[in-house]
């Protein structure tokens, strides 16, 4: 064995690795990327969750349990409803994550001790959102009142409960994480194949030079790269309705209606995944390339999205870059249409960031094919 000759071969790979600048910053980028996002992003149990209250008692007993469910650091009030159908709408839309309503008579009914109860109803889409700060209501009881019922009720201050929460699970009444984590895998599924699919073909047709050949025919651009994508979407919607069967079938994932937001939706979404497939393989080189580029967008819309981890619980920078992905307003479309039934007014925001994207990254990639294919 010569050391020379062997030398000789890792100073060409070296040389090799440094000409592709890609590559090399991948290898970098990747383990920092990770680290930031395990280390500040995930956190498994999220604080000052969004509060929906419906006050019909406005006595200091009420403001010592909206005080009390503040201190714990569990819950945010954001919103003050003044019936019942607006704190629906709230959970509906999933602008909150709890509803608390406090009933026109709980004053009176903790002074006689009359089994006094005020309903917390919890979006429970996400099981693991909410386990934290519903085990923290167990001591709300003993807690809130204590200074009110010693003031008033000296005798009955240490004895029992004043009064009982009733907490509501709204949407997955039996914590099921199936219920959460099935309807999320048809975003996750979709962005691996439609992106990485098209990524890759497309890259592999410009390593082969098939793509020049095509492009010297009379053929436009345009009409290339719609030729191209549209028979993936057949694929995509092939890919959404086995999906939506298995999950039915194996899991008994609720279908409780919402058709045409998850339509849509879906349309939008893989339109959107397709047209930044196109736009990788304008940028990589090889599909090498292509694959780690690909790689790189999913592993935050894993990890931001709201799929794996609360995206409630992450800090805001966080959540703003989960903001810009589109895998995490699908999935709140797709858990909202399945586990909600929510309609299309529901589903707007979510509706539009995904129109936004589509609009974008297709005027991105529509550029992009142009300056680098001619």
């Amino acid at each position: 064995m010569s050391w020379t000759r062997t030398w000789a071969v890792m100073a060409k790979e070296f040389g090799q690795l440094r000409r592709d600048r890609l590559t090399y910053a991948m290898i970098l980028i990747l383990p920092i990327v990770q680290l930031l996002l395990f280390g500040y992003a995930i956190n498994g149990d999220p604080r000052r969750l969004e509060t929906a209250v419906l006050v019909q008692d406005h006595g200091a007993m009420s403001r010592s349990i909206l005080t009390a469910m503040e201190n714990s650091q569990y819950f945010d009030i954001t919103l003050m409803a003044r019936t019942t159908g607006e704190l629906d709408e709230a959970l509906a839309r999933g602008d909150v994550k709890f509803a608390l309503t406090i009933p026109a008579d709980f004053s009176r009914r903790v002074v006689r001790g009359d089994g006094a109860q005020i309903l917390v109803e919890a979006d429970a889409t996400d099981p693991a959102a909410t386990s934290g700060a519903l085990a923290a209501l167990a001591s709300l009881p003993q807690q809130a009142l204590s200074r009110d019922l010693s003031r008033i009720a000296p005798d009955r201050a240490a004895t029992h409960a004043p009064f009982e929460v009733v907490i509501h699970r709204r949407y997955n009444p039996e914590g099921q994480t199936a219920y959460n984590i099935v309807p999320g895998l048809l975003a996750i599924i979709l962005s691996m194949t439609l992106v990485m699919m098209t990524a890759l073909g497309m890259a592999r047709e410009r390593e082969r030079g098939t793509m020049e050949s095509l492009l010297s025919t009379p053929v436009l651009p345009l009409e290339v790269m719609a030729g191209k994508l549209v028979p993936y979407v057949g694929v995509g919607l092939l890919q959404s309705v086995v999906i939506l069967v298995m999950a039915r079938v194996l899991f008994g994932v609720p279908m409780m209606g919402g058709w045409m937001a998850l339509g849509l939706g879906l349309t939008l979404f893989i339109i959107g995944s397709l047209a930044l497939g196109f736009l990788i393989s304008t940028v990589a080189r090889t599909q090498l390339q292509a694959m780690q580029m690909s790689f790189f967008y999913m592993m935050p819309s894993i990890l931001l999205s709201g799929f794996m981890f609360p995206f409630s619980g992450m800090p805001g920078w966080a959540q703003a870059i989960g903001t810009a992905i589109p895998v995490t307003h699908f999935l709140r479309i797709v858990r909202g249409a399945l586990l909600k039934g929510v309609g299309l007014a529901e589903a707007a925001p979510s509706l539009f960031a995904l129109v936004v994207f589509c609009i974008v990254v297709t005027a991105l990639a529509m550029t992009r094919y142009r300056t680098t294919l001619d």
